[in-house]
C-alpha cells in the first residue's frame, strides 16, 4: 500500500485492528499502560478497584493521577484472578493487556491492549485503546501525541491544541503489527492465565 506520509501506517494499523476486534474505533499508543492513562484522563475517574495481581504500572499511574484505589480482597477470589483482561470496577475500562481475539470488543466498554514482547501481538513495544465511543475516540487520538491531528503535515500547519501526552507509537511498529495482525487471524491466539506477584506485598511512595 502506498502512503502519503509515515503517519497513515498508524491509521492504517487502527483501522485493521478495529475490524478485527469487532470495534468501531481503535488508537495505538506507545504502551498499554499509557492506553489506560488515557482513558482514566478521559472518564475523569476519581475512585476504582481492581485485581491485586496485575503489573506494578497500573498502580503508579493510580498515584500518578490521584485516583484513590482499592484491591479486590481474598474473598472475592473469583474478582482477583483473570485470564487475558480484567475490568477496572467503577469504569468503563478494561485491562486487555492478555487477549487479543476477532471480535473481542465489549460495547460501550474501552479495552486496553499490549502489544509487548509476551503478548499476543508481540510487536515489542506498544498499546492500543479500542472503543465504540465516538467523542472519546475524537478527544484521545489528539490526547495520545501532544494534542496533534496526525493528518496535519507538517505539524505548524495545526493552530490550536488541546493539551495532549507524548504517548504515539512509532510507524514502524504500525507496520510491524500490520504484518503480525494477519498472523493472528489465522493463528487465532487463546488467552493464557498468567501468575502475577501480589501488588499488596508492595508500597509505592512519592
Amino acid at each position: 500500500m502506498n502512503y502519503s506520509n509515515a503517519f497513515d501506517k498508524i491509521f492504517h494499523f487502527e483501522q485493521e485492528l478495529a475490524k478485527f476486534t469487532g470495534a468501531p474505533y481503535a488508537i495505538m499508543t506507545d504502551c498499554c499502560t499509557h492506553a489506560i492513562e488515557l482513558c482514566l484522563r478521559y472518564s475523569k475517574i476519581k475512585e476504582c478497584t481492581f485485581t491485586p495481581y496485575t503489573y506494578i504500572s497500573v498502580p503508579m499511574t493510580m498515584h500518578k493521577l490521584g485516583i484513590k484505589y482499592s484491591y479486590f480482597p481474598d474473598s472475592l477470589p473469583h474478582r482477583q484472578q483473570w485470564t487475558g483482561e480484567y475490568k477496572f470496577e467503577g469504569t468503563r475500562i478494561w485491562d486487555s493487556a492478555r487477549r487479543l481475539e476477532e471480535n473481542m470488543y465489549r460495547p460501550g466498554m474501552m479495552q486496553c491492549l499490549s502489544f509487548g514482547h509476551d503478548k499476543p501481538l508481540h510487536i515489542g513495544r506498544g498499546g492500543a485503546i479500542i472503543l465504540d465511543d465516538e467523542l472519546a475516540y475524537k478527544t484521545m487520538i489528539l490526547m495520545r501525541y501532544d494534542g496533534r491531528d496526525l493528518n496535519n503535515i507538517p505539524w505548524t500547519k495545526q493552530q490550536e491544541f488541546k493539551v495532549g501526552y507524548h504517548y504515539k507509537p512509532t510507524p514502524e511498529e504500525a507496520e510491524i503489527g500490520l504484518a503480525l495482525l494477519e498472523g493472528i487471524k489465522f493463528n487465532k491466539p487463546v488467552p493464557k492465565h498468567v501468575d502475577y506477584a501480589d501488588l499488596r506485598q508492595f508500597t509505592i511512595t512519592d
